[in-house]
């Protein structure tokens, strides 16, 4: 009877162990599942939806913020166009040629002023000064031509507005 008692000692310490060990790894486990559940509701807030449930709205409301980004990216789209189309028209080629009109010692009051936009269109503003008279002309630009015939000055008022060249005072020829 004694290996009898022996045998049950034996198993009732095998079990006692396993149940420690059992023991051990439910308070590990109890642990983590507090840790995963505080940092579960550092995410997803004290409500009692799941991780799954907050997935699904964090999608959702990624879709509407999609969406809506689409249409502002889309209007500015629209607005960015509208302004390069309204730029395209702005004066961006520019430029001053003074000279004497009638070859007199008058300081070179006489002027052609070519305003150009994108296209090479646009007009030249000139003014003739003469002692007793001041004559005013405005010729339009098409391309970078005269709709009508352009004088030897305008016609370099336009050249040096397209070419980006500073002109100040020339010559009559």
């Amino acid at each position: 009877m004694s290996s009898f008692n022996s045998s049950v000692g034996l198993v009732a310490v095998i079990a006692c162990a396993i149940a420690a060990i059992a023991l051990i790894g439910l308070i590990v486990v109890i642990v983590k599942l507090r840790g995963l559940r505080r940092d579960q509701r550092l995410v997803i807030g004290d409500s009692e939806r799941d991780i799954t449930a907050h997935a699904a709205d964090l999608e959702r409301q990624f879709v509407v913020l999609h969406d809506h980004l689409i249409d502002i990216a889309t209007r500015l789209d629209g607005r960015v166009a509208n302004a390069e189309t309204r730029l395209d028209g702005a004066i961006s080629h520019r430029s001053v040629v003074r000279y004497d009109a009638y070859n007199e010692l008058s300081g070179h009051q006489s002027v052609s002023i070519a305003l150009l936009d994108s296209h090479r269109s646009g007009i030249v503003i000139s003014s003739i000064q003469h002692r007793d008279q001041a004559r005013f002309y405005i010729r339009q630009i098409e391309g970078g031509k005269g709709t009508v015939e352009l004088s030897p000055e305008e016609q370099q008022a336009v050249k040096a507005a397209i070419s980006g060249e500073v002109l100040d005072v020339v010559e009559s020829p």
